[in-house]
């Protein structure tokens, strides 16, 4: 009788469990998200894109450096958009990029006083074939 008691609070459980995995996939299904990928070898003209990007409602998601298929040694960006997602302002972005790990806290500390933060960083080599070190900020809607 005790290993039956056991077994119904057992099974009692794996309900409740499989119930909120339910709802919880419920929710996620009626979630509309869109994504953009930016991709550039040019620190400058990523600072641009990823403006562009939160100008139409994006935010930025994540960041990786290397070698693409097509671009060669590139800076991707993937940004994402919740359609159901008010937009609480405009967000603005900065990215950083130098070779000297000084130079970086020293533009990471001014950008800070401005009321940036840091959302991403990657190690990439520079045009000139050095690595530097890239930082992504932002500034504005959480």
């Amino acid at each position: 009788m005790l290993g039956l008691k056991r077994l119904n609070g057992s099974m009692r459980m794996l309900a409740l469990v499989a119930a909120c995995a339910l709802t919880a996939s419920a929710g996620a299904e009626t979630r509309s998200l869109d994504y953009r990928i930016l991709a550039t070898q040019k620190t400058s003209t990523m600072e641009k894109e990823l403006n562009e990007a939160a100008a139409a409602g994006y935010r930025f998601s994540k960041v990786m450096g290397g070698q693409t298929a097509n671009g060669g040694k590139e800076v991707v960006v993937a940004m994402i958009k919740d359609a159901g997602e008010v937009a609480l302002g405009t967000r603005h972005y900065r990215l950083l990029a130098t070779n000297r790990t000084s130079t970086m806290q020293k533009e990471l500390s001014d950008a800070g006083e401005q009321g940036y933060e840091l959302c991403g960083v990657l190690v990439g080599k520079s045009a000139f074939g050095g690595a530097e070190v890239i930082s992504i900020l932002k500034k504005g809607a959480k």
